[in-house]
């Protein structure tokens, strides 16, 4: 990933500071019922106050589609930031003009201070260069530190970043660092974990990560379809059997890439999906008409985790089975739990993010364990596809 600035290359002191951060946090009764987002962003916001900055938050909520709305306000957003970094927040009720102006002049330096929701003005997501000069002229320096916006083009991911001194914040910082350790320059081998529903949805997934890993473990529904390509009745199972041709060709690129397409040996099988359904594991030769596979089977367990005790570095997106609905989660959390135990002894890099991935890691107790989960989503996943982010892009080409 090529060089960007970061907090340690900036001079704050007395500089008034736009920070980008994604504090599109899960409301309930008017209360901030999720603070991850917040939480994560917060070694930012200390780090620049503590450094005598002017610390001008500013953030999308919701989709207000450019207009005013009162139910996405942020105001009740910079409550809950001020309790969580431990000082006051003032609150801007623009993001531009006058109260935008205001709400920053009354702010002393190491100050906080929180904007009005980008999305009431229609330029934000049109990326309008008149809105992000706006932007530019309440501060001095511009830090990103919402990877989860990276790929989209705004004005205050992609725009904004073109007129001031830009740099990284540290949540994006250890994003980015962790997704070039993981695939731009990793330690070998690497294997890549690919599961979910449908290749239909992952395709352009599918097909960069077969040039780049070294094996591409695939499970979950999209396994179903792989394994119907090669001839294998799958009964009732999820697949997309019109997909045969697409899977096909992955294994195909794989395969001239010297990448291992890793596919399920054994299967939990059961006729129903519920929870505490009767199971039982058969070789995926041996799937019964009237069957449905809903997660991997112990043979497959071991060879997966073997697999992982030879290897590197892992990429992690989505689960091994129907982690939602016990005992379906049986393979996701055996693997998983191999994966962080690999990593707290220091033996494998592990980066998961996107998808049902950081739910299913949650549910296997490991979700604090891996080396790195991003919770970006969408950034995530399209970063997985090999596209390029704008938000990214845009702190690069100022490096």
């Amino acid at each position: 990933m090529s060089e960007f600035k970061t907090i340690d290359d900036l001079d704050v002191q007395g500089k008034t500071v736009l920070v980008r951060a994604d504090l599109n946090v899960p409301m309930m009764n008017g209360l901030v019922s999720d603070g991850t987002r917040i939480e994560r962003t917060l070694p930012t916001l200390r780090d620049l106050a503590s450094k005598g900055a002017r610390v001008v938050v500013l953030s999308h909520f919701g989709r207000p589609k450019g207009a005013r709305d009162p139910e996405l306000s942020l105001r009740p957003v910079a409550d809950a930031l001020g309790k969580a970094v431990g000082a006051d927040v003032r609150f801007g009720a623009d993001c531009v003009g006058a109260e935008a102006e205001a709400a920053i002049d009354a702010a002393a330096d190491g100050g906080l201070v929180l904007l009005e929701n980008l999305r009431f003005h229609a330029e934000e997501e049109a990326n309008d260069s008149g809105f992000a000069g706006r932007l530019a002229a309440l501060g001095d320096i511009y830090v990103n530190d919402a990877f989860s916006c990276a790929h989209r083009a705004h004005a205050s991911t992609e725009a904004l970043a073109r007129l001031l001194p830009a740099a990284a914040g540290r949540l994006m910082q250890s994003e980015l660092e962790a997704l070039a350790g993981a695939l731009e320059n990793p330690a070998s081998p690497v294997a890549a974990v690919v599961g979910g529903a449908k290749i239909s949805t992952n395709m352009e997934v599918l097909g960069n990560l077969a040039a780049k890993v070294d094996q591409l473990i695939i499970g979950g529904g999209m396994a179903n379809t792989f394994l119907f390509a090669q001839g294998v009745d799958v009964g009732k199972s999820l697949c997309e059997a019109d997909m045969a041709d697409q899977a096909r060709a992955v294994m195909d690129t794989a395969a001239a890439e010297g990448c291992e397409v890793v596919l399920p040996v054994d299967a939990a099988v059961a006729e129903e999906f519920k929870e505490g359904a009767a199971s039982r594991s058969v070789p995926v030769a041996a799937v019964p008409a009237s069957g449905m596979i809903l997660d991997i089977g112990p043979a497959s367990i071991d060879d997966l985790n073997q697999r992982l005790a030879d290897c590197r570095t892992v990429v992690w997106n989505g689960p091994l089975g129907a982690f939602e609905i016990s005992p379906f989660d049986t393979g996701t959390n055996a693997v998983a739990r191999e994966a962080a135990r690999l990593t707290a002894a220091g033996k494998l890099l592990s980066v998961a993010g996107g998808g049902d991935t950081v739910a299913a890691l949650a549910n296997a107790g490991v979700a604090d364990a891996f080396s790195y989960v991003s919770t970006a989503g969408g950034a995530f996943l399209e970063w997985l596809e090999g596209k390029t982010l704008p938000g990214v892009a845009a702190l690069q080409s100022g490096a």
